[in-house]
Parts: C-alpha cells; structure tokens; sequence
C-alpha cells in the first residue's frame, strides 16, 4: 500500500481480511511518522469471552506491535463515543477497530453463564419479556450512537474507524442475525454520512466512496 492523506475522519470499510484494518495501521504508522510530537491511539472493541477470541485478540496485538511499534492501545467494548473524547487532541490520531463488534456489545451482551450471546439464550423471542430487553438495548444504543456521531463530527485530531460490510452476500436465515445485518448497514450509512472520508477496501485494495476533505 501507498502512504495517502490522512483525513480529519475517515470510515474504512470491508469484508473479513479485505485488507482494512492493514491500512488503518499504515495511516497510523504515516501518522507518527510525520512528527515527533504526534501520538496513535487504537481504542478496541473486542472482548475476549472464549479461547479462541482471546487468541485472536493477542495475535493481533503482536502484528500491530510489529507493524506499528508506537501506538498504543485502549480497550473499550462500549462507552466508544466518551473514549474518543478521552483521548483525542490534534496530536493524536485515533483508530477504532471495530465498529462491528460495538454494535454487537451494545445489541447482543454477552451472557457469561450461559456462555452465548443475550439474542441467542431468550426461551421465547416472541415473548414480552423479550421484547421489552431488545427495546431497551435498541434505545441504550441509538442514545451510543448518537453521541458517537457527535464525537466524530467534534474530534479535534484525526479519527479512523474500521468497520465490516456484510450485506453484499446471500440474506442470512435467522430473524437476528437478519436484524444484525440491517442494524450495522444502518450505522455503516450514519457514520459515512459523518466522515469526511469514506474508503471500501478489498483484496488490499482501496476504493474511495467520498472524500471531502
């Protein structure tokens, strides 16, 4: 990949391995490069609640100590919106990696004991009980959401978030995971909608969607 511009806010999104958050760390790396005085923040959200996730996690942890040995990292599941406000300044360039697994923490909580997501363990998904929970999350997250879109739109230094596009294939059996796919499409278009720069990557490749920076 070629060093590029980096925008005041930029969406890159993609399919698994597409190449997206690769290019997030090189706008980081490009970042850090440029000044002495600049610093990389990377806020995750991904939360390790079985072996495998947690070996995928540190995986990643040591790729991106390698490639970009000067940023730091933040773990934050949920509260995204007040953790880019914690740690943005013009100094400072942060990535969000990802949004998808956001919007699966604030729509689908991990239940411990049961060891499975909240969506997967209801008895009866039909029931009003159910309801009544997946109307409180929905409303806990567009409240998230909108202060998310407000973060980024006020961030004073430079913002990438990485983000999965996942509706381009066949439409999925399941009513949640048919609600899932709708619910990250419409976050993917509010957050565009709020970027200056929105970038779809594939095979490594790049396709600028908007750039109005």
């Amino acid at each position: 990949m070629n060093p590029v511009n980096i925008a005041r806010s930029e969406l890159l999104l993609g399919g698994q391995k597409s190449g997206k958050s690769r290019r997030a760390e090189l706008l980081a790396r490009d970042w850090l490069a440029q000044s002495a005085v600049h610093k990389a923040v990377m806020i995750a959200t991904a939360q390790a609640w079985d072996g495998e996730m947690q070996q995928r996690i540190t995986r990643h942890q040591v790729d991106r100590a390698e490639r970009v040995p000067g940023m730091t990292t933040v773990e934050e599941p949920l509260l995204l919106a007040e953790s880019i406000q914690a740690h943005s300044n013009p100094q400072t360039l942060i990535v969000v990696d990802c949004l998808t697994l956001w919007l699966t923490n604030s729509l689908m909580p991990f239940d411990v004991q049961s060891g499975a997501y909240t969506a997967a363990v209801d008895d009866d998904p039909d029931s009003p009980a159910s309801y009544m929970k997946k109307q409180s999350l929905a409303l806990m997250h567009q409240a998230r959401e909108a202060l998310l879109l407000e973060a980024i739109r006020q961030t004073p230094g430079p913002l990438v978030l990485v983000g999965n596009e996942i509706g381009l294939g066949v439409i999925p059996m399941g009513r949640e995971v048919r609600a899932f796919v709708d619910a990250l499409g419409l976050l993917n278009q509010s957050v565009a909608g709020a970027c200056q720069r929105v970038t779809l990557m594939a095979a490594g490749l790049a396709l600028t969607l908007k750039d109005v920076s």
